[in-house]
């Protein structure tokens, strides 16, 4: 079904809605005005992560069709996609329903209907393309040689290492956070190999990269290629733009997104459908850092110990707290008989484990590390201090304890060990939170 919508004088857009087994999809495709007899290339615009709109592509899809393409951009499916749910080759078939769209169309060459693939559409575009013959051609933008898991880790250093950030943060985000959130089921696909679909692709591929540090691209660069040609493609082409971020948008230093397509970028696309190129045009970038995949979570790092322990902490130190409350406010102040010790302890231990949770989930959100005091975030400082005191606490707790152990009730001392084995339990967490070392 098509609709006409409003659009430049020099180009039209159609709304279209088109099925992709039991999900209708819905897209706009945009011509160049009055070109209806007259057969053009048409491409698919598959997007990144993210729940994306076509309104999103607006700029992409202008352009290229300024260029010459007939453009079909869609709203990413809803059903079957989230933050913890989602299948590239259902994402793959979706794409595919596309290109069935822009091969009944009058205005299209048949034999010229590609696939664009963004970011993480550069893993779906050519798992889509492997599966059928009625694509003629993929472009690759700042596509990821390497897995979904490894591709967020290094992304993360990178950009926390822009912000200026060193030290142990960078390995709790990147290394151990990326393989947490993946065992907790909060990265979908996260070992997704994209070199077997790149492998038994037959198809000219175009693959271009700017001078970003989100995906690696030298490293992608060289893998990408060498899947393909490996699998028999021969036909692969390899561009980079200077100052130009992942979606080859014009910026300064790579991060700072742009609004403007860098200059050069869909030129290259319309002369290279319209007679390919070969090899890798331009020399690699520089790619201070290579990207390594996670290491897998030992037994006590896995999601369900980790969480367990978590809670358990929480509760104990919480637990305390109330209770010495409530015994102060019946005038029982001091009865433990290990002074302010204990009280602290639970409180800096519960300060420590709250602001964890909230400081790392925000800086895994937004790789944002808030303030900075020279290289090391202010609120990281500060969770190494409370995790310090932390340590200090159930050190005086101990020495308290013992000094007054001939004096205090048996019920007292089955308080002080549920602490004491509270403690015990904080101290390995914070070691492999890395909050032991700045």
């Amino acid at each position: 079904m098509a609709r006409p919508a409003r659009a430049g004088q020099d180009i039209e857009q159609s709304e279209v809605e088109f099925r992709s087994g039991d999900v209708t999809l819905h897209g706009t495709v945009t011509a160049p005005a009055g070109t209806a007899r007259q057969r053009r290339p048409g491409i698919v615009l598959v997007h990144g992560s993210g729940p994306e709109t076509r309104a999103k592509y607006r700029a992409e899809a202008e352009a290229m069709t300024r260029a010459g393409f007939v453009v079909l951009s869609y709203d990413k499916r809803t059903a079957g996609y989230s933050l913890t749910q989602r299948s590239y080759a259902q994402l793959a078939d979706d794409a595919l329903a596309g290109v069935r769209v822009l091969h009944t169309r009058a205005d299209v060459d048949p034999g010229k209907v590609g696939l664009w693939g963004f970011s993480e559409g550069g893993w779906v575009a050519p798992l889509a393309a492997s599966r059928s013959a009625q694509v003629s051609y993929v472009v690759l933008v700042g596509a990821s040689g390497v897995s979904p898991a490894r591709q967020s880790a290094w992304s993360a250093e990178n950009r926390l290492r822009h912000e200026g950030v060193s030290g142990s943060l960078l390995r709790t985000v990147s290394a151990t956070g990326t393989r947490f959130l993946s065992d907790a089921g909060l990265l979908a696909e996260a070992d997704y190999d994209p070199l077997p679909a790149l492998r038994r692709l037959r198809q000219p591929v175009l693959a271009l990269w700017g001078d970003d540090q989100q995906s690696p691209p030298a490293e992608s660069a060289v893998m990408i290629e060498n899947a393909l040609r490996s699998g028999g493609d021969t036909d692969v082409t390899v561009r980079f733009f200077p100052h130009a971020d992942h979606k080859l948008h014009a910026s300064t230093d790579g991060f700072q997104r742009g609004e403007q397509l860098v200059p050069g970028y869909v030129d290259t696309m319309a002369s290279w459908v319209a007679g390919h190129g070969h090899g890798t045009d331009d020399a690699l970038p520089h790619q201070a850092r290579q990207s390594h995949a996670p290491a897998s979570l030992p037994a006590y790092g896995t999601c369900a110990v980790q969480s367990a322990a978590f809670v358990l902490m929480v509760v104990s130190f919480a637990a305390y707290l109330v209770g010495d409350l409530v015994r102060r406010l019946r005038g029982r102040p001091g009865a433990l008989g290990a002074g302010r010790a204990p009280r602290w302890l639970a409180a800096t231990g519960l300060a420590t484990l709250l602001g964890f949770l909230g400081y790392f989930g925000f800086v895994a959100m937004t790789l944002n590390a808030g303030p900075m005091l020279g290289n090391r975030p202010v609120f990281w400082l500060g969770l190494h201090l409370l995790t310090a005191g932390t340590a200090l606490m159930a050190v005086a707790t101990a020495v308290g304890w013992w000094r007054a152990r001939a004096s205090v009730s048996r019920r007292t001392i089955v308080r002080l060990g549920l602490l004491g084995l509270t403690s015990a339990l904080f101290i390995p967490w914070a070691m492999f939170w890395g909050l032991a070392t700045l």
